[in-house]
């Protein structure tokens, strides 16, 4: 992994291990992206009235065979959190309905359904998930816990950004579509960290972020949508891609609503093959697993200096990002002393009244960038 940190932009005079806020691109990756940037500039109008179309659609077939889905089933946004607006805004629930997900959940998707909750009538409700979590039947069982005659749709994370939990999601999918409930997953954290098969979730609505983990430019990410569902899918913005007039159209309301927003740079979007395919020629699968190793590492290194038992009961709970608990710490001072005092950048986060350190392992990351963070933390908290 040593050599892929200089393939990256990143500042090498900082430890980054919070890859899993908003991602890094490869230098690679970024060219392509801004020679993306360059052909648009070079004749806007050719490229967006003409050529723009082929464009997103190739870019598509890519991501579909990645995601293994049908392209005319995904279409690309900006980010999650603007995926999840669009499909939460397009149900129709009011009065008498739920909306069900857990106590993990990303706090700007859980404020949609809150927000739209307020405004709608509709009930959002947060069941709890214990953790470390139990066996995946066991986990499928307490979210069905707050499963009633009103839930309509569950919302639910792939891998959870709070905690850093793999959530078993085609068993929670699949029982779902028996019981009439429509499924909506946040798959922010899950676009390379861990393989994509949109056929075997089986989710009604799927949603990942390209720009964390696979590494594509910052703003692209899709939106999947069952074929049997995309006619519920709304435009968030109407625009060229509504109406019966349309003279430019990708195929179905589904990709005109959503992919016509206006002007705006498709760059991000249309460098996601180059992210796979970087991804592919650096044999990611055994970067992934390497990088899973030495989180491993470091997580045992900080219950030992903790004491504190750890958040997860195997080692197959979480991937290439985990949480690790603290005592009780200022966290605003301990991100700020170790970012100035011993050059890492690294989240540390509150869930449920306790503080957390959020540790990401991403190809580029070191034996040396943990050791620092070991060094900051034991200067820190053993001192306490």
């Amino acid at each position: 992994m040593n050599s892929l940190k200089t393939l990256f932009l990143l500042d090498p005079n900082v430890h980054f291990l919070n890859h899993g806020s908003f991602g890094a691109t490869p230098s690679p990756v970024f060219a392509v992206y801004q020679e993306w940037q360059r052909r648009l500039e070079r004749q806007p109008v050719q490229f967006i009235a003409t050529e723009l179309f082929n464009h997103l659609a190739e870019t598509r077939q890519t991501l579909g065979n990645y995601a293994n889905s049908p392209s005319d089933d995904l279409v690309f946004v900006p980010n999650a959190t603007f995926a999840v607006n669009v499909v939460a805004r397009s149900l129709a629930l009011g009065e008498g309905d739920e909306v069900l997900a857990t106590d993990h959940e990303y706090g700007a998707c859980d404020n949609i359904w809150r927000f739209l909750s307020q405004k709608q009538g509709f009930r959002y409700v947060n069941q709890p998930i214990s953790l470390p979590t139990g066996t995946p039947d066991e986990i499928v069982a307490e979210l069905w816990e707050g499963v009633t005659a009103q839930t309509r749709v569950i919302f639910i994370s792939h891998i959870t950004s709070a905690t850093a939990v793999t959530f078993p999601i085609a068993a929670i999918c699949a029982r779902a579509r028996v019981e009439g409930i429509l499924t909506v997953v946040d798959g922010a954290h899950a676009p390379g960290q861990i393989p994509l098969d949109m056929a075997a979730i089986g989710a009604d609505f799927y949603t990942g972020n390209c720009h964390k983990w696979l590494c594509a430019p910052k703003g692209s990410a899709f939106l999947y949508a069952r074929p049997e569902v995309q006619h519920l899918v709304e435009p968030l913005v109407v625009g060229w891609g509504w109406g019966a007039d349309r003279t430019l159209t990708f195929g179905s309301d589904f990709l005109d609503y959503q992919q016509w927003l206006g002007t705006m740079d498709p760059a991000a979007y249309l460098s996601v093959p180059a992210a796979i395919q970087f991804q592919a020629e650096h044999n990611w699968t055994a970067v992934r697993q390497q990088c899973h190793d030495l989180l491993c590492q470091t997580l045992g290194h900080i219950h030992a200096l903790t004491g504190l038992e750890p958040m997860y009961h195997r080692d197959a709970d979480y991937h290439q990002m985990a949480i690790a608990a603290l005592p009780p710490v200022d966290g605003r001072d301990l991100k700020q002393r170790l970012l100035q005092e011993f050059k890492v950048e690294i989240p540390i986060t509150e869930w449920h009244g306790r503080t957390f350190v959020r540790i990401s392992a991403q190809g580029y990351n070191t034996v040396e960038d943990m050791e620092a963070l070991l060094a900051g933390l034991t200067a820190v908290i053993g001192s306490r």
